[in-house]
């Protein structure tokens, strides 16, 4: 039981970065895989990043090289430092916790608006 609260979100010139957070409460955190997850106008949200509790990643080859997650165990938040943006990055940024091995959604933030402007 708990909650994510997403933040970060914000408009951007193409080739430039931002850096989104997602606060974890309650257990989720230390229990489950963390991850990112994005949906663009009129699309399926789709995998970005995800993270697992032994800091093992995982990227969508669209942001392989630009896109870094990471977390921070002692603040229960995990952060997704997105480089080189592009303007197909725009979209919905949504921060996600499932289980390590059935992979359960467990939680989803409400999301954060990331506009890339060319």
């Amino acid at each position: 039981q708990g909650q994510l609260v997403e933040s970060g979100g914000g408009l951007v010139q193409a080739g430039g970065s931002l850096r989104l957070s997602c606060a974890a409460s309650g257990n989720i955190f230390s229990r489950n895989t963390m991850g990112w997850y994005r949906q663009a106008p009129g699309k399926q949200r789709v995998l970005v990043a995800t993270i697992s509790t032994f800091t093992r990643t995982n990227y969508a080859d669209s942001v392989k090289g630009r896109f870094t997650i990471s977390r921070d165990n002692a603040k229960n938040t995990v952060y997704l430092q997105m480089d080189s943006l592009k303007p197909e990055d725009t979209a919905v940024y949504y921060c996600n916790a499932k289980t390590p091995f059935s992979n359960i959604d467990v939680a989803w933030g409400q999301g954060t608006q990331v506009t890339v402007s060319s």
